[in-house]
């Protein structure tokens, strides 16, 4: 007797069982245990979508910009080296027949007479030799009362950029005093701004460099200089017109500085920014004590690029310089009081000063200002081929 052949039917309720069972074993459904919704995006409320759409946005932005605030506070300008050739001389007798000297009203209000050419000549206000160049404050016994004579002298030629290297051997230092050594336009300030390279007030130790400048130019950005930063905004109408100044130690103008015979500054105005050196007299390299010796001869080229790091830099990164300093001539002055020397903040105890500053002035005896001058040993101005 010959067992009948299963059916299809007969295979499919064999296998289905055991199908069945492995299937219920493995399938997540029948757990009794529901999956929680913050793992199912299909359950996720409008609201948690927008969040983490914000969460996206705010990680992309940070990985964005941060990178790029921190390449933008260390940008700095690429001062290349430059060739410059001897373009102005201002050395020996004839020092002066290179200035107009300033004889008005004094715009910083200053207890002083500014003397024209021939009264300064006549009271040796300013003279010049081989050697050397004079301006001074008159140290005769005279009336005062109304304040000192002085002298204030502005170079006939412009500049918009340049090297100028200032042999520095004596600088004017006490109370009432306020001598600088500086560029400007004096038609058009602030709008083409102001560079002061040399400036002391009172009996303050320490050189102050400083710009002045309408809107838009700040150094709060990376600098490479010695001298310490006082303010960073030069705007002229920001901190009482204190501009922006950095701050030389007490070897760089005052006793220390005339007692060891002055020294060189160099600043260089460039596109790229404004940098001023001061070199005592053990540290002034070759490149610019070869200009006493030589100073017609049109090789010798100081090369800033080989120098140390400036006491003061203004680099261009939040400043437009071409825009901010234009038409700039050298200024040579010995003010008296006035808004700078003479303000409460600066006249004081402190400075080595007491009393009120034109009450010092109108007693003072004309010995009292017998170191109140200017010595200079030559000024030359580089310009970049």
């Amino acid at each position: 007797m010959h067992a009948s052949r299963p059916s299809k039917n007969d295979f499919i309720n064999l296998v289905q069982p055991a199908y069945t069972k492995h299937e219920s074993t493995f399938d997540r459904s029948d757990s009794t245990t529901d999956t929680p919704y913050w793992r199912d995006p299909r359950e996720w409320s409008v609201g948690r979508w927008i969040v983490i759409g914000l969460g996206v946005v705010i990680c992309v932005l940070v990985a964005v910009l941060v990178p790029l605030l921190i390449t933008r506070a260390n940008k700095y300008p690429d001062y290349s080296q430059l060739t410059y050739s001897l373009a102005e001389t201002f050395q020996g007798e004839d020092f002066f027949d290179s200035f107009n000297y300033f004889d008005d009203y004094d715009p910083a209000e200053g207890f002083v007479h500014y003397a024209n050419s021939e009264e300064a000549e006549s009271l040796n206000l300013t003279y010049a030799s081989s050697s050397s160049a004079i301006i001074r404050v008159d140290n005769r016994d005279v009336d005062s009362s109304t304040g000192l004579l002085s002298a204030r002298v502005t170079s006939k030629s412009t500049y918009a950029s340049g090297l100028f290297i200032f042999d520095v051997k004596h600088a004017p230092f006490g109370c009432a005093l306020w001598p600088a050594l500086w560029l400007t336009d004096p038609d058009n300030w602030p709008t083409n701004g102001e560079i002061d390279v040399v400036e002391g007030m009172n009996a303050i130790a320490g050189n102050q460099v400083t710009l002045h400048t309408t809107g838009g130019c700040k150094m709060n950005v990376k600098r490479k200089e010695t001298g310490t930063v006082k303010y960073t905004n030069c705007h002229n109408t920001s901190n009482s017109n204190a501009g922006c100044g950095v701050k030389g130690t007490d070897s760089t103008f005052g006793t220390d500085f005339n007692t060891a015979g002055g020294g060189i500054y160099a600043m260089e105005l460039r596109d790229e920014g404004i940098r001023t050196w001061f070199f005592d007299r053990s540290s002034i390299p070759s490149d610019l004590s070869a200009l006493n010796s030589s100073t017609t001869n049109s090789t010798t080229v100081p090369d800033p690029y080989t120098w140390s790091t400036p006491l003061a830099d203004f680099p261009s990164t939040h400043c437009d310089i071409s825009n901010h300093f234009r038409n700039q001539s050298i200024i040579a002055n010995i003010d008296v009081c006035g808004q700078g020397a003479g303000s409460t903040s600066s006249y004081t105890t402190e400075s080595q000063c007491s009393g009120t500053c034109t009450d010092y002035v109108t007693n003072a005896a004309g010995s009292t200002w017998d170191d109140a001058y200017w010595e200079f040993g030559g000024w030359w101005v580089f310009q970049a081929s």
